[in-house]
């Protein structure tokens, strides 16, 4: 038991609250045990000359100790910064590179300052784990101005200090335990486990391999508590840490969209092609479904450079030889006139006994100098007499599926997702999606 009370491998409390400096792009104030620090993320259009016209961004970082952080007053950095403060920000900044995409983040560099306002030990890798909160604040507000379509995080990072005091293994030292210490280390790793800066000291004495074992165990499982601490601080904010790739909605449909946004959510994170600034028309000229799927996902593609996902859909009635197929949005002559469509489908059918119709759905992924992935679905239902449900959107209202008992327009959400011809689709495609990413095809 420690003069704290706390185990060897237990680190101190930590609390992290985010949006502290309402100024700043990012910023938190993150306390382990008595240490305390303001972490600010700025964000400025333009990068150190070294990398203009480079295409990608910097990281870098300031770190300073306010003058009553310490017992003694602390004398002010002045224009040369003391050699220990240099060498944290250093620390700071190569560590918080390795959490970003440069090229992602684009010509714009970030700076985060941690400023100590009370300093018991472990000031870097305090400063280290709450920059960290602050960066992922700050590419969620670019995200959300629009400023960037995608968050650059790549990694989540996180640092803890331990060492061996009075020839025991300790985690996070407070200043008392570090200024005593026969061995000082400090972890600086990412969500895999992988090592980003491994610091370690044998001040008053070496120590062995057993012994680096069981600090670099308590390393891990105090940079594992650390990150759940920093996601819980986030909330909302934590999906721009490695978000999923990013693919593109060849859709202007915001139904479709969140659909499909449901289906590949464990694969891609899904915007719509508007969001990369396509918004020209696409002619539809094939004569299949999965021809005019093929047809939009590789114009997005081809204008953004992005991975690009579409769809095209409808309804296929037995008795009218398949129509309105390929045509079904603008059965009517009007595209997109739900109530035209389904008012001339009714007069077709007004005599006819046979009511066997399907959905289907075909999926066309297009990735950068490949080929499209095609994939299809079908759902068979009948065509009612009259509209039934007020939900959905299309031929739902008039589309029973009888083992149901209820028309698409008659179902909430989660049943229609379990059953239609998008999900079926969606179904083959996220197989196609699970083989890209795991056998690279």
């Amino acid at each position: 038991m420690r003069q704290d009370g706390r185990q060897p491998d237990e680190k101190r409390p930590v609390t992290i609250e985010t949006d502290f400096v309402r100024t700043a792009y990012g910023s938190c104030l993150i306390a382990t045990g008595n240490t305390r620090v303001i972490c600010t993320a700025s964000v400025e259009e333009t990068v150190p000359p070294f990398l203009k016209g480079k295409g990608q961004g910097w990281v870098t970082a300031e770190y300073a100790m306010l003058p009553a952080s310490t017992t003694e007053r602390k004398k002010r950095d002045g224009i040369k910064k003391d050699g220990r403060s240099v060498e944290i920000q250093r620390l700071i900044g190569r560590s918080l590179r390795q959490a970003v995409d440069l090229k992602a983040l684009g010509e714009r560099t970030v700076t985060l300052d941690c400023d100590v306002l009370e300093a018991d030990g472990g000031t870097r890798t305090a400063s280290i784990t709450g920059a960290m909160v602050a960066l992922a604040c700050a590419m969620d507000r670019l995200v959300r101005e629009g400023k960037l379509l995608l968050s650059p995080i790549i990694h989540q990072v996180a640092a803890i200090s331990a060492g061996i005091v009075g020839n025991t293994p300790c985690l996070d030292l407070c200043y008392t335990e570090d200024s005593s210490a026969q061995v000082d280390m400090n972890f600086v790793m990412n969500e895999k486990g992988e090592f980003i800066e491994l610091q370690g000291t044998g001040e008053g004495r070496a120590f062995s391999q057993e012994e680096l074992a069981i600090l670099m165990a308590y390393g891990r499982k105090g940079i594992d508590e650390l990150q759940a601490a920093q996601r819980d601080a986030l909330g909302e904010r934590a999906r721009q840490i490695a978000p999923k790739p990013l693919l593109l909605a060849a859709t202007g449909n915001a139904h479709k969209l969140k659909e499909l946004q449901e289906m590949f959510r464990d694969y891609y994170t899904l915007f719509p092609m508007a969001a990369a600034g396509f918004t020209a028309e696409i002619e539809e000229n094939a004569d299949t479904f999965a021809g005019n799927a093929a047809i939009k996902a590789e114009a997005v593609c081809a204008a953004t450079g992005c991975p690009a996902i579409a769809d095209d859909s409808g309804l296929c009635v037995e008795a009218l030889n398949g129509e309105p197929g390929v045509r079904s949005a603008r059965y009517a002559g009007e595209h997109g006139n739900d109530d035209a469509n389904n008012d001339l489908l009714l007069e077709k059918m007004k005599d006819i006994d046979n009511r066997k119709a399907y959905f289907v759905c075909s999926l066309a992924l297009k990735l950068p100098g490949r080929k499209p992935y095609i994939a299809e679905g079908r759902c068979p239902g009948t065509i009612l007499f009259a509209r039934q449900g007020t939900g959905g959107f299309g031929y739902d209202p008039l589309f029973l599926y009888e083992p149901m008992g209820k028309t698409y327009a008659e179902m909430n959400e989660e049943e229609k997702n379990s059953i239609s011809h998008r999900a079926r689709a969606a179904e083959e495609m996220r197989k196609i999606m699970e083989k890209i990413r795991t056998q690279g095809e």
